[in-house]
């Protein structure tokens, strides 16, 4: 919201934006959909990166849980992958995403010799983004993708 107020202000002195002009009122749909793709980034890469360490501490335990799919799936920086321009598509996407990393912190917690890859830091993250930014309801149950109303209240 900052860096929006500072364009508006410097659009504002170069004189592309008058004052009594009118404005369109799109600007809040806009930002909305840039929350949202920030959101979908964030967890995107949040799981990404909880696999490419589980890689490199313990790539046996890892080769032998996750599906071939995966691979495919979180190959690629989300920045870089090309997100689904529909509203709809963009929640599917959430909610795979949200599904495959439960799956993952089901299959850490249920693994009692591999006990100590729960205290792996970017596991941990995983596990509080979810938490954030998905409401799993019961074990088994569909993952949803939490909307801005649904969000849990920042720390203060």
């Amino acid at each position: 919201m900052q860096l929006f107020e500072t364009l508006l202000s410097l659009l504002r002195e170069q004189g592309f934006l008058k004052a009594c002009s009118k404005q369109r009122t799109d600007s809040t749909h806009v930002l909305a959909a840039i929350v949202t793709l920030n959101r979908l980034e964030c967890v995107g890469e949040t799981l990404r990166h909880a696999l490419n360490v589980l890689a490199t501490v313990a790539p046996d335990w890892l080769g032998a849980w996750v599906p071939s799919s995966w691979y495919e799936r979180y190959a690629q920086r989300f920045e870089e992958y090309r997100l689904p321009p529909k509203k709809e598509d963009r929640y599917a996407l959430a909610e795979q995403i949200g599904a495959d990393g439960l799956q993952l912190l089901q299959w850490i917690h249920g693994e009692q010799e591999w006990a100590w890859l729960r205290e792996i830091p970017a596991v941990q993250i995983l596990r509080r983004v979810w938490i954030q930014q998905f409401d799993a309801g019961e074990p088994g149950s569909a993952v949803h993708w939490r909307v801005a109303a649904d969000l849990p209240q920042p720390h203060s």
